[in-house]
């Protein structure tokens, strides 16, 4: 390895940029002159990766709804893969992405290229078969949650705890009059963030759910202020939407700033996803939603393992429910009664404005509710903060060097 190492990234989409972002920030400041190439986004950009194909390439989720874009997919791997091949950098690292990136980590590592994947596959959660594939494809995993390299292990698969580099980011007291003001927002009444999501697929179906539950909300609560934060690529589309829906002067679409939202609102209602985890480290109550085409969801509900969706439940939740009893069939353990929730999941059919706009209104009104919520995710905010960009750049020079 040269004291400049070459890497190469993949990210695909907003959250996976942002913890890409952070990882190359710690990066160069131990290689001030590493280079590094790939496909990634703005928050990659900005620590001067050269991003050959933009990350929105790659944001689809579902499986029917990744059917109109495979052939480009496999053609922006295919491609990818052959420049890094001819390039042979020093060290690749797969951000998140598993169906992207494991196919693409697999082929460079066979030809003895250093592979990385950053943020464990949730084989724990869903489609445990993605172990198969992460041991042929990774040559080290970086893990965001404590109990994961214990489970990679028993696979054979050699990974670092490294926490999460959110919870480092994100302060563990959030300054909620001061996000506030930074959004011209007044400093009391009800704020309730509407995050929608950061793929499209996302706002087509859930915008008009949660706009019509915000409508109900203030018609509960005339006095409510609604924000959505909305990410750079779909901001036009989240706008026209917001313009339809009637609330008027009371929404207010952000460009970006999602955890300005946060830090602001009193509640929010909230797309499944990584935002959800922001949002337990903003330590705010919080209402998951989410929906997709009825096949898709048939398809992916039967390859789940626990009974949640939503990460504040899954890390809230007492370690033996995220392993399946011996014998069980996955679905049997999705399903099984008394599983503890901490914060309310609305999935598919269940999400409908109604019930959504309820559910933000139970928080609002149970302030003790919300206060002991809010203590359980500081302490989740307190097991989660590590030195992230220490511990994931000694796991990554000590690979180097092997």
């Amino acid at each position: 390895m040269s004291a400049s190492p070459r890497l190469a990234l993949v990210a695909g989409e907003s959250s996976g940029d942002l913890l890409a972002g952070h990882l190359l920030a710690a990066l160069r400041a131990r290689w001030p002159v590493l280079t590094s190439v790939g496909i990634g986004g703005a928050q990659m950009v900005a620590q001067d990766f050269d991003a050959w194909w933009p990350m929105e390439k790659l944001a689809v989720r579902g499986y029917l709804e990744v059917l109109p874009r495979l052939p480009e997919l496999l053609r922006i791997r295919r491609q990818l893969g052959d420049r890094l091949m001819a390039g042979r950098p020093d060290l690749f690292i797969g951000v998140d992405a598993p169906d992207f990136n494991f196919d693409l980590e697999a082929r460079l590592r066979s030809a003895g290229i250093k592979t990385l994947h950053f943020v464990s596959p949730s084989f724990w959660a869903w489609r445990p078969e993605k172990l198969v594939k992460l041991k042929a494809a990774a040559d080290h995993v970086l893990c965001l949650f404590p109990f994961e390299p214990a489970l990679l292990a028993q696979a054979g698969i050699a990974a670092t705890y490294v926490g999460h580099p959110l919870a480092s980011v994100i302060p563990m007291q959030p300054d909620r009059a001061a996000a506030r003001r930074a959004l011209g927002l007044p400093p009391d009444g009800t704020v309730v963030a509407l995050l929608l999501g950061s793929r499209a697929a996302e706002i087509e179906h859930l915008a008009s759910r949660f706009f019509q539950a915000a409508a109900l909300i203030q018609q509960a609560r005339p006095a409510t202020q609604f924000i959505v934060p909305a990410v750079p690529h779909l901001l036009g589309r989240v706008q026209a939407l917001a313009r339809a829906s009637g609330l008027g002067a009371a929404l207010h679409v952000l460009p970006g700033q999602s955890h300005a939202a946060l830090a602001a609102c009193d509640v929010t209602l909230i797309a499944s996803g990584t935002a959800t985890l922001e949002a337990a480290l903003f330590k705010r109550p919080m209402v998951i939603a989410y929906a997709m085409p009825r096949l898709s969801y048939a398809l992916m509900r039967r390859k789940r393992q626990l009974p949640w969706v939503g990460l504040p439940n899954v890390l809230c939740a007492p370690r033996q429910w995220l392993q399946r009893p011996a014998g069980m069939s996955a679905q049997k353990a999705a399903d099984r009664p008394g599983a503890p929730f901490v914060v309310p999941e609305l999935i598919q059919d269940a999400a409908t404005p109604q019930a959504l706009a309820r559910a933000v209104l139970d928080w609002l009104a149970a302030p003790e509710k919300m206060a002991a919520l809010q203590a359980r995710f500081a302490a989740l905010h307190d097991e989660l903060r590590r030195d992230t960009a220490r511990l994931a750049t000694d796991a990554i020079q000590t690979l180097l060097a092997r």
